[in-house]
């Protein structure tokens, strides 16, 4: 290779310096396997950081996977390689050989590559992903002058792999990107989500870890085809008008021979110090954050996603895994930091500095935290002691949620603080509602089947759960199969059942969630103020011994406030009176009883007359039949 190829065409000492600062944001063009042409010669650039190395070789199907015909040179003292191979094409399949200093031979994939075998292949793959034809400027633009707070935000929850089988009868089953794309758009926009956030996409081994074990962090998952494919997804999604987030993975890797661990023979990309390095319970490696390089892949990995593939968000998991040293882990198991403390400081320093570059240069581009604990001002900016994200999930809630809804009504007066206490602190942070992947496995039933009573008594009572959380503060995340009551838990082994839909519950219970989104894009009242009580006024949040409750939702116009009134339990409440503002009428919007939805058929009046007679503290109310495991939202006019 010659030196004006090194030095001037790709990585030059400003890129070392740069990678070392933890500050070079497009090191993805520089490190990892490029197309190019050298002096009249098409061939493919390669560059690999492993500094501890004696040695590093590229193999593959260019050179037979000779371990001794391409040779790689170290380049500078930052301790990256580089060599130019002519006659590389696209597709073809390499490795990075890496003697260490002990003469062990190890057979890594390369971490930047942007392609890879299908499982459980581990080989990397020479793919160019820059001429792919996008077509979503108009979301694009429109994107970058969105305030993510005011605008309605229903997100669905989706793992590819799981979410239908390809009636082809190959083993897996997998639909590509492409064909994924067409089915799935149809039956977002036919449900009215706003956002699909896909679970393991960046690649990974083990198809039981979910995506959240991962060795190829630029490299969409080749088991639904090719980067082009997951673009065209993308770019289809967008001309739908429907944005993307995909979960993201920066607390940790897994130890598989062919990815990030021990990379060059040392803890290159982990925590040389197994109490700072190591998850015992999930038996993975913990990014070292205080090594700016390593710091570099992660950020640079979130700016890979956002810039070249379009994507609208980021859903960093297992946040709390980053921010605490003795997350999982016993005494003896963990050191504190300088302080004596139990913060992550390196893991704090790095997620600012992710969420700072993101904000910047990316307007439009949210992060959502998945964090468990009272870690305050996740959402808050880095200049007021926060964490930057644009989201939080609110695990909280969620907990409290699925606990008062799991009870015997019998049981649900004496826990009723559990459904108002989430708006006790929904000002401090901005909140992401979640019912995902994680409340359905793992012997924990699906939604409906947590459910108390009869089967007639489980849907209503979801019905209603799902009229109180679409109508709560905060965005909603659903995961696939519980918008149609998925009766059995999720496997990512096989599809949803479909065959479900045939049930006049099931149809009635995603006809019911339709009907809610659609009730919750068209008012704003119900998304234009989620983190601040002005959105949201309790009419009676102190009904325990009939464990019902009443809410009024506003927006900053004062017009088309939305009422929602909830009763959990088993007794019908006939002339069920409520509180209500000085308005003229109340206009009945949605009935969770209703046939159509899988209910009894109690009717509530259509316009219900406003009366003079006190009640909840108001010196207005009106009374209607409220039945029983109902629910029923007006709009106040």
């Amino acid at each position: 290779m010659t030196g004006r190829l090194r030095e001037q065409i790709f990585i030059s000492q400003d890129d070392q310096y740069l990678f070392g600062q933890g500050t070079h944001y497009e090191i993805y063009k520089k490190l990892g396997a490029h197309l190019t042409t050298v002096d009249g010669q098409d061939g493919v650039y390669f560059a690999v950081w492993a500094p501890n190395a004696a040695e590093v070789y590229v193999i593959g199907d260019f050179n037979g996977w000779n371990e001794k015909a391409n040779q790689m040179l170290r380049i500078g003292p930052g301790g990256i390689y580089d060599c130019f191979i002519p006659g590389v094409e696209q597709g073809m399949r390499y490795k990075f050989l890496v003697v260490t200093q002990n003469g062990t031979k190890l057979y890594k994939a390369d971490p930047y590559a942007t392609h890879a075998q299908v499982r459980p292949d581990t080989a990397s793959i020479v793919y160019d992903i820059s001429n792919f034809k996008w077509t979503d400027s108009t979301w694009m633009k429109g994107r970058e002058d969105k305030n993510l707070f005011a605008e309605p935000m229903a997100v669905y929850e989706c793992h590819i792999g799981s979410w239908m089988k390809h009636p082809d009868g190959t083993e897996d089953g997998f639909y590509t990107y492409r064909e994924f794309a067409d089915r799935l758009i149809g039956y977002l926009k036919e449900m009215r989500y706003t956002h699909v956030e896909l679970m393991g996409i960046a690649e990974y081994p083990y198809d039981g870890s979910w995506g959240y074990q991962v060795t190829g962090y630029y490299a969409p998952t080749s088991r639904y085809g090719t980067p082009h494919d997951f673009m065209y997804l993308v770019n289809e999604l967008h001309r739908n008008d429907i944005g993307i987030i995909l979960d993201w993975v920066p607390a940790h890797f897994p130890r598989d021979a062919h990815g990030l661990a021990e990379f060059d023979g040392t803890c290159l990309y982990e925590h040389p110090d197994k109490r700072l390095g190591e998850h015992p319970d999930w038996g993975t490696k913990i990014f070292n954050y205080g090594k700016y390089e390593v710091r570099n892949f992660l950020i640079a990995n979130a700016l890979y996603w956002v810039k070249e593939f379009h994507v609208d968000g980021l859903r960093v998991d297992a946040v709390a895994s980053m921010l605490y040293l003795d997350y999982g882990k016993r005494d003896g198991q963990w050191v504190a930091n300088k302080y004596g403390g139990n913060e992550n400081l390196e893991a704090i320093e790095f997620l600012r500095h992710l969420n700072s570059i993101i904000s910047k240069n990316h307007p439009g581009v949210m992060t959502i935290a998945e964090e468990s604990t009272a870690w305050p001002k996740i959402t808050k900016p880095a200049a007021e002691g926060g964490l930057g994200f644009t989201f939080k999930w609110n695990m909280g809630w969620m907990h409290d949620f699925c606990e008062y809804m799991k009870l015997d009504p019998y049981f649900r007066k004496n826990n009723h603080n559990k459904m108002t206490f989430a708006m006790s602190y929904n000002e401090s942070e901005n909140y992401v509602l979640p019912l995902s992947h994680d409340e359905v496995v793992h012997l924990k039933c699906s939604m409906v089947m947590k459910m108390p009573g009869y089967t007639i008594d489980k849907y209503a009572n979801l019905r209603t759960g799902y009229t109180y959380m679409f109508c709560h503060s905060g965005k909603k995340l659903l995961f696939m199969g519980q918008d149609f009551a998925q009766e059995r838990e999720w496997s990512e082994a096989r599809e949803l059942d479909w065959y479900l839909l045939e049930d006049p519950l099931n149809r009635g219970m995603k006809e019911y969630v339709k009907d809610l989104l659609e009730l919750y894009r068209k008012y704003p009242a119900l998304y234009k103020i989620d983190n601040s009580w002005a959105g949201f006024e309790w009419v009676n949040a102190d009904d325990a011994d009939r464990s019902t409750f009443s809410f009024i939702r506003k927006d900053d116009s004062g017009r088309n406030s939305i009422l929602v009134v909830l009763n959990m339990t088993p007794m019908p409440r006939d002339e069920y009176r409520v509180g209500v503002p000085n308005v003229k009428k109340v206009k009945l919007l949605l009935n969770s009883d209703d046939m159509k939805y899988g209910g009894q058929g109690h009717t509530i009046e259509k316009v219900i007359p406003v009366e003079r007679i006190p009640c909840d503290y108001r010196e207005s109310s009106i009374a209607f039949n409220l039945p029983a495991f109902g629910s029923a939202v007006f709009l106040l006019q």
